[in-house]
């Protein structure tokens, strides 16, 4: 087990791990359910569809890889018919990449399991308690940029 840096306390660094693996957890399960479509994906597609007409270097960046291994990525999703991969009409030197409505459904159906997930962990707290952890996830969320947070 890694230790807990100065500024978090063991209690502290043991809720947020157990916090972070039971999201990501959550995030698998709903992956598990949608048949053959992996993580990294999901996570594409969720990119993509939160740019809105994102180029090969804002899905990489937005994903954090290269963008060689994003066009290898881009591929696949374009041979699942996930992805539209069209010349930009800002430049011809880009691709302009967006969800065919396969994409969008299947993001849409990813996002309901992970937010059934979700709810049924925040129903089980009493009402004022789960009113607080929300609003603490909203100040959580509004502290990252979009490309942090897909």
């Amino acid at each position: 087990m890694t230790e807990a840096g100065p500024s978090v306390a063991a209690s502290e660094y043991d809720v947020l791990v157990r916090a972070a693996r039971a999201i990501v957890g959550m995030s698998v399960r709903a992956a598990d359910q949608l048949g053959p479509v992996s993580l990294v994906q999901l996570r594409a597609l969720t990119v993509i569809d939160d740019v809105g007409g994102a180029n090969l270097l804002r899905l990489s960046e937005g994903m954090g890889v290269t963008v060689s291994t994003a066009s290898r990525l881009v591929d696949r999703l374009v041979g699942a018919g996930l992805v539209d991969r069209r010349p930009s009409e800002v430049t011809r030197r880009e691709i302009s990449l967006s969800l065919t409505p396969q994409g969008r459904d299947l993001l849409s159906r990813y996002d309901d399991l992970r937010l059934q997930a979700l709810r049924q962990r925040l129903d089980q707290l009493p009402g004022r308690r789960r009113a607080a952890v929300i609003d603490a996830l909203g100040d959580l969320v509004a502290t990252g940029t979009p490309l942090q947070d897909v």
